[in-house]
């Protein structure tokens, strides 16, 4: 951290110009998404905003772009930040399964879920085979799809933001202000996508604070972007996409399940504690 007061002024005034620029690269997509149809087009639009208000802020600041941690890094960790989030997902849904707040989805559910990813064309398939093929699938090119746009939010949130705060804050001070943001700057989506838009909103708040810890752990360890882009693609696919259609809902209990769910929440928590412990053990 810098010692020199005029130097934590001009990181914490590189941080805000950054936060500005976001917001006002953002806004016009926010409410197209609220206001107008809610298109993919505008998320994903919305999911490089952070990576080009990076490009602008370090253009300001008179820095090159080939300043951020563009290596890939020891594939240690890139195995591990699929790993981890991969198996959150499936934690999560077990939980859920368990505790009855959800049931694992029969035959006529699998093969509806086949319909949709067209893999009845391919031949008669059995339950487990579909589950099979359609988790590989999905796990393998769906994150590759999905990482072309958490790329542009990683490059923003943990290829710069991240850095930054680290000039003037603590590694648990950069998880939570970081998380705190992070959550925040989706807020406009839980307008228009949530049934509970407040109770959703403080699950995924704590949900976003606690992933950090992890997602900041990997960053900081790898000394790469790319961790984090890998497991923010891998969580997006398991708990929005593999999970749920594995899954038949139980009337009074969504609150349990999704990306936004309390269970998922608790999870989260138990793995972001667990490298919050291990940061401060290894005194990052």
């Amino acid at each position: 951290m810098p010692e020199n007061l005029s130097e934590r002024k001009e990181t914490w005034k590189t941080i805000f110009l950054f936060l500005a620029i976001v917001i006002l690269l953002t806004s016009p997509f926010h409410y197209a998404i609220v206001n107008l149809y809610p298109s993919r087009i505008y998320v994903g639009a919305i999911m490089w905003c952070p990576a080009i208000a990076a490009f602008i802020t370090l253009k300001i600041k008179g820095r090159k772009i080939s300043s951020l941690n563009w290596n890939w890094g020891d594939w240690k960790y890139i195995r591990l930040s699929y790993f981890i989030p991969a198996l959150a997902g499936i934690i999560t849904y077990i939980l859920i399964w368990i505790f009855g707040f959800g049931n694992l989805a029969n035959a006529d559910v699998i093969t509806e879920w086949a319909k949709e990813l067209q893999l009845m064309g391919i031949g008669t398939l059995d339950t487990i085979p579909i589950v099979v093929i359609a988790i590989l699938l999905l796990g393998t090119v769906e994150v590759i799809r999905s990482a072309a746009t958490t790329l542009g939010e990683e490059i923003g949130w943990r290829g710069f933001f991240i850095y930054e705060l680290r000039k003037v804050l603590s590694f648990t001070s950069v998880s939570v202000f970081s998380g705190i943001i992070w959550a925040a700057w989706h807020w406009p989506l839980f307008v228009y996508y949530s049934n509970n838009a407040i109770l959703e909103f403080l699950a995924f708040l704590t949900t976003c604070i606690f992933m950090s810890f992890t997602m900041t752990y990997y960053t900081f360890k790898s000394k790469s972007l790319w961790p984090a882009v890998i497991f923010h693609a891998v969580s997006n696919v398991y708990i929005q996409k593999i999970m749920p259609p594995l899954t038949t809902k139980i009337e009074g209990t969504e609150h349990w399940l999704g990306e936004n769910g309390i269970m998922f929440t608790i999870v989260t928590c138990v793995f972001g504690i667990y490298f919050w412990k291990k940061a401060i053990k290894e005194k990052m």
